[in-house]
C-alpha cells in the first residue's frame, strides 16, 4: 500500500466532502470570501471533515492496539466490548449528574471503557481454548451484557430514543465549537506509534515480555488505556461507529504484515480514507437526506468481515 497515493486519495475525497451537502457552497464563492459561503465552510464543512478524519485513525489505531495485545485479527473496540462499556459510562454521566453530567461524559466514558476492555482481557487470558473466532465472541457477549444495562438505564428514565439517535453514530450534528474532544485522539496515536514496539512484544505473551525486559502488565494496561480514550473520545463525540477497528487493521495486515511500528501509519490512513467514503456515501445515496455513518459503515463493513472470514477459510481449506 502506497502511502502517498493514498494521502492523494485523501485530499482528493477531503475536498469532495466539503462540497457536499444539502446547501450547496462554490469554489468562486469562497474565494471571493462570500460570508455567507466561508460561514458553512468554518462552522459546519470543515468541523465535519476533521472529525471523520480523526474518527477514522482513531478507531483503526485502537483496534490495531487491542488486535495486538489480545493476539487476535478479530478482535477490536466493538469486539472487545469497549464502545458498549464507553456507552454506558456516557449514559451515566448524562443521567445521574444532570448539570455535571457534560463535563463528566469524557471521563466516565473513559472510565468504564477501560473496566470493560480490562475485564475482557482478562477473560481472554484465563480462556484456555483461544479460537480465533471464540474469542471475539466472548467479547460481543460482554459487549452485549453491558448494553442491556445501559438499555435498562434509558429506559428507566425514559430516554430510549434518544439512546437509539446517539448510539447510531452520526456527523451531521457535528458543528465548530461541539467535535474539539476529538483532538485529544492525535497525541495518543502519536504515542501508540512511538510504543508501537512494546506493544509488538507485549504481544507475544507475559514470559515473551519478561525475557526481553519489557513491563508486560505496565505496557498491556498502557495500551489499554490508549484504546479505552481513543474510544471514549469518538462514542461521546459521534457515537458508535462499528466495524473500522476492526477491518481496517486487518486490510493492512494482508498487505504490509504484522509489526506494528511499520503498519500504524499505513493503518490510521487506510482508516481515515475509509470512513470519509462511507461519510460521502451515506450523504449521497438519498440525497437531500443523510444516512448516520453507523448504518454506512455497518453494511461496508459487515460485508468485508464476512469476506476476510471466507478468506481465511478458503486459505485453510488449501
Amino acid at each position: 500500500m502506497n502511502r502517498l497515493i493514498v494521502s492523494i486519495i485523501i485530499i482528493m475525497l477531503s475536498i469532495a466532502s466539503v462540497f457536499v451537502g444539502v446547501v450547496g457552497i462554490e469554489l468562486d464563492a469562497i474565494l471571493r470570501g462570500d460570508s455567507h459561503a466561508l460561514l458553512i465552510l468554518f462552522v459546519s464543512r470543515l468541523p465535519r471533515l476533521t472529525a471523520v478524519l480523526i474518527t477514522g485513525i482513531a478507531l483503526s489505531v485502537a483496534g490495531l492496539i487491542m488486535q495486538q495485545l489480545a493476539r487476535n485479527k478479530y478482535v477490536s473496540p466493538q469486539t472487545g466490548a469497549t464502545i458498549f462499556s464507553a456507552q454506558l459510562g456516557f449514559i451515566i454521566a448524562m443521567v445521574y449528574f444532570n448539570e455535571a453530567g457534560k463535563k463528566m461524559e469524557i471521563g466516565l466514558a473513559f472510565l468504564f471503557a477501560m473496566i470493560g476492555t480490562t475485564i475482557f482481557m482478562i477473560m481472554v487470558q484465563r480462556t484456555k481454548f483461544k479460537n480465533v473466532i471464540y474469542i471475539p465472541l466472548i467479547g460481543m457477549m460482554l459487549g452485549n451484557v453491558i448494553s442491556a444495562v445501559t438499555e435498562f438505564i434509558s429506559y428507566r428514565y425514559n430516554i430510549v430514543q434518544n439512546l437509539k439517535d446517539w448510539s447510531a453514530g452520526n456527523f451531521s450534528l457535528i458543528l465548530k465549537g461541539n467535535y474539539e474532544t476529538l483532538y485529544i485522539c492525535l497525541p495518543l496515536v502519536i504515542i501508540a506509534f512511538i510504543y508501537a514496539n512494546y506493544f509488538n512484544i507485549a504481544g507475544m505473551g507475559d514470559d515473551f515480555a519478561k525475557n526481553l525486559g519489557v513491563n508486560y502488565k505496565l505496557v498491556l494496561y498502557s495500551g489499554l488505556g490508549i484504546v479505552s480514550l481513543l474510544t471514549a473520545g469518538v462514542v461521546v463525540t459521534v457515537g458508535s461507529i462499528p466495524f473500522v477497528g476492526l477491518i481496517v487493521p486487518n486490510l493492512v495486515s494482508i498487505l504490509k504484515g504484522d509489526r506494528m511500528k511499520m503498519t500504524l501509519i499505513d493503518t490510521a490512513l487506510l482508516g481515515a480514507m475509509f470512513l470519509i467514503v462511507c461519510d460521502i456515501v451515506g450523504r449521497l445515496i438519498i440525497f437531500p437526506y443523510e444516512l448516520p455513518i453507523g448504518l454506512t459503515v455497518g453494511v461496508v463493513g459487515s460485508g468485508i468481515f464476512l469476506l476476510m472470514i471466507w478468506r481465511r477459510e478458503v486459505k485453510r481449506a488449501a
